[in-house]
């Protein structure tokens, strides 16, 4: 249930992991000074690099630290390395960033303040407000722009967005629930990642493995009982990626006289392997509409934004 077909570890499966350790140790801070018991719950991932592939047989070593508190949130920052337990080898598989709010046991509807931490340097302290601020404000952005439904398309043609779309519908059980009764953060970014795997392998019918994954927004809590549909779309293809528009809607099942909302969303990349673990191109994306086209050309902005970000980085990490 951990990998693919050639032995690679699920990005689903190690979001998961990286959602569970945060999740413990800001739970964790947040109950450290006693007063009103909470849980942590997910808020937001920033975005999220695959470095290396693990593979079945490997040991995950997770890490988390908490580095920045404001008064109703927490930052976490995870490390992910995978260790080939026969020849001792380590590696960096990813790095992770999670924001969680602490909500009240007696009380879902209740954030409480968070314990601040101690700093080593002011620097520290003002570098995890700015991007508190950061990521406060792109959240806002992202809410805005969550109206869009994916319907089915009767007969289309390959390698068009219809062609490879997929949705999952899921009903929330216990086992998928915090202490809250709400779904774990890490459940529903697995779930995503199985929907935009299928989508990334119907487009090129190939073995395909998560590249990366941009910010995840959680934009409302998902209650035990409720029905979640996870809707995937191709949006961009360059030569040796894909990008994927994934978010999940949730439908109250039980004695619930609410609507359909949108809970969660994100965009995640793929690329295209060949079995020796090869980079294989990509068919292009062929778009119809004019939404289609619209959302490819923002997907090409994110691309080549990501680009130059990457490449600026090499030439930084290259200068004496």
């Amino acid at each position: 249930d951990d990998a693919n077909v050639v032995g690679n570890v699920h990005g689903g499966t190690i979001l998961k992991m990286i959602e569970e350790a945060g999740a413990i140790i800001s739970t964790r801070h947040c109950n450290s000074q006693g007063g009103e018991p909470c849980v942590a719950a997910l808020a937001r991932v920033e975005r999220t690099d695959f470095l290396s592939p693990m593979c079945i047989g490997e040991v995950a070593n997770v890490s988390a630290e908490i580095t920045y508190t404001s008064r109703h949130s927490v930052e976490v920052q995870v490390n992910v390395m995978s260790e080939n337990i026969l020849t001792g080898a380590k590696k960096v598989t990813n790095k992770a960033t999670l924001w969680y709010v602490p909500l009240s046991l007696k009380n879902v509807n209740k954030v409480l303040e968070v314990p601040p931490i101690q700093y080593v340097r002011k620097e520290q302290e003002d570098e995890g407000k700015k991007r508190y601020e950061e990521q406060k404000l792109d959240r806002l952005e992202t809410k805005q722009r969550n109206g869009d439904v994916i319907f089915p398309i009767i007969n289309p043609e390959p390698h068009t967005v219809g062609y490879s779309q997929s949705s999952l519908i899921h009903l929330v059980g216990p086992s998928d629930c915090t202490l809250l009764g709400f779904v774990h953060g890490g459940v529903t970014m697995k779930l995503m990642d199985e929907v935009a795997g299928i989508v990334a392998a119907r487009h090129c019918k190939t073995n395909i493995v998560t590249a990366s994954v941009d910010a995840i927004n959680f934009h409302e809590k998902i209650k035990k009982g409720c029905v979640i549909t996870i809707s995937g779309r191709m949006t961009f293809t360059s030569n040796k990626s894909m990008e994927i528009e994934v978010f999940v809607d949730a439908d109250p099942f039980v004695d619930e006289p609410r609507e359909r909302y949108r809970a969660v969303s994100a965009f995640f990349t793929y690329v295209s392997l060949s079995k020796e673990g090869k980079p294989l191109p990509v068919p292009q994306l062929l778009t119809e509409t004019e939404d289609e086209k619209r959302r490819f050309e923002e997907g090409k902005g994110r691309y080549l934004q990501t680009k130059a970000k990457r490449q600026a980085q090499m030439q930084q990490a290259a200068q004496p």
